[in-house]
């Protein structure tokens, strides 16, 4: 029986009490600073070869628009085949994209085309991956213990988003980016073989309706669930609003702050480091109903620290900015991401997930385009400052709906303390 004392259940690290979790979080958590890695990389890659915004822009667009397009698909079939096999075969072929991108950069043969089709690759792959993911994580613990898991597996996101670009930085500057690739390939058999590691019922779930009758049943469930479309329609206006930031990391380092490769490093650590501070505290939460007056309020400071940054040309404030980002960004969408996964029904958690990974990252494909049209014509801080003040709308909006939504998210009931969610 797992321990059910009130202090476990306030620990944020409940979800190690359970040895599937265990193998998942250390594999796909040392896996992910490979990950890191590589984004940081190939942006200084892109931008090295072709000193373009918009094609910085082109990039991003490439890497997740398929995710806007496919990822309700990839949630349809989370929810009709095992899991734990569809996560074994989307981290070996990310392992691949990898290794195709370390052999043409470290063979000096790699265009900004390959780039660009490798990127589509890799987009491809995570429509699939991401909501298959997110579902796998509560296969692994019961679901008292979802919060956690979700916190957790944030936290080790967001300590690999500082360690990640922090040594990429200093390869990129001394050995070159193909390194970079090189290690990202070789962490994916660590990732590999956590998922060999664990134990899941592998089943496959039956529904009578096919596969557009199933993506049609999740798309009225969150249009008709008062909760859930407010969750979704604020993930959107941030992903359009406020991530354009991400795009333009390359342009503040270089032409703002002219701090180079390595200076990048350390603004993609200095949001790890606010990211990973707000996954550790949303890890200790085990109240969901109370989450919705803080992600309003960590919205609003994602948009102040987007005007920081705009306005900065000072390294420490840039830095203090984006910590302020990395914050408020974990705090808000993983708050969401809790919400949605932990008031889903089992047999549809996989396609609202899909549905929440569509609007939170799908939706980016616009900002990644935006942000490097955007700059090209009027420049990064006037793009970042816009998004900035769109975001604090959005913080205003939803603290408008939420004594409307309240009542359904205190409705929500835990299963008994013992039962694990069905795989």
């Amino acid at each position: 029986m797992v321990d059910s004392s009130l202090a476990h259940r306030a620990s944020p690290w409940r979800a190690l009490a359970h040895r599937n979790f265990v193998c998942f979080f250390v594999g796909h958590g040392l896996s992910l600073c490979g990950t890191w890695m590589q984004s940081m990389a190939q942006a200084w890659l892109v931008y090295r070869l072709t000193g373009s915004p918009l094609l910085l822009g082109v990039t991003e667009f490439l890497s997740r628009g398929p995710i806007l397009l496919f990822a309700p698909l990839g949630g349809v079939l989370a929810d009709r085949w095992p899991r734990h096999r569809l996560m074994i075969l989307t981290q070996s072929l990310f392992m691949a994209q990898a290794t195709a991108l370390a052999a043409l950069t470290l063979s000096g043969l790699v265009t900004i085309w390959w780039i660009l089709g490798l990127a589509l690759a890799q987009g491809l792959i995570s429509a699939l991956e991401v909501p298959t993911r997110q579902t796998f994580l509560t296969d692994l613990v019961p679901k008292r213990d979802i919060p956690s898991a979700i916190g957790m597996n944030s936290s080790i996101f967001n300590a690999s988003r500082i360690i990640g670009p922090s040594i990429a930085g200093v390869v990129v500057s001394t050995a070159g980016e193909g390194y970079c690739f090189l290690v990202n390939a070789a962490s994916f058999l660590i990732v590999l073989a956590g998922l060999a590691l664990i134990r899941v019922k592998q089943t496959r779930s039956e529904h009578p309706a096919g596969a557009l009758g199933l993506l049609r049943e999740g798309l009225s469930y969150a249009w008709r669930t008062p909760h859930v479309r407010a969750l979704l329609m604020l993930a959107s206006l941030i992903s359009i609003a406020s991530m354009p930031y991400a795009t333009l990391l390359p342009v503040f380092a270089r032409d703002i702050l002219r701090i180079g490769p390595d200076g990048l490093g350390w603004l993609m650590a200095a949001t790890g480091a606010g990211a990973l501070t707000a996954a550790l505290l949303l890890a200790r939460r085990s109240r969901i109903q109370e989450l919705g007056t803080p992600i309003a309020l960590s919205v609003a400071g994602f948009g102040v620290g987007l005007l920081a940054l705009a306005s900065s040309s000072i390294l420490w404030v840039s830095l203090a900015a984006l910590y302020a980002i990395g914050f408020g960004m974990v705090s808000s969408l993983a708050g969401c991401n809790t919400l949605l996964q932990s008031l889903a029904p089992d047999r549809m958690r996989g396609r609202i997930v899909s549905l929440y990974t569509t609007a939170s990252l799908g939706l980016t494909v616009f900002s990644s385009l935006l942000a490097g049209s955007g700059a090209t014509w009027f420049g990064a801080p006037v793009v970042v400052a816009a998004g900035g003040l769109l975001t604090i709308g959005a913080a205003a909006w939803f603290w408008s709906v939420l004594p409307a939504i309240r009542p359904h998210m205190h409705a929500y009931k835990l299963l008994p303390e013992d039962e694990l969610p069905a795989t």
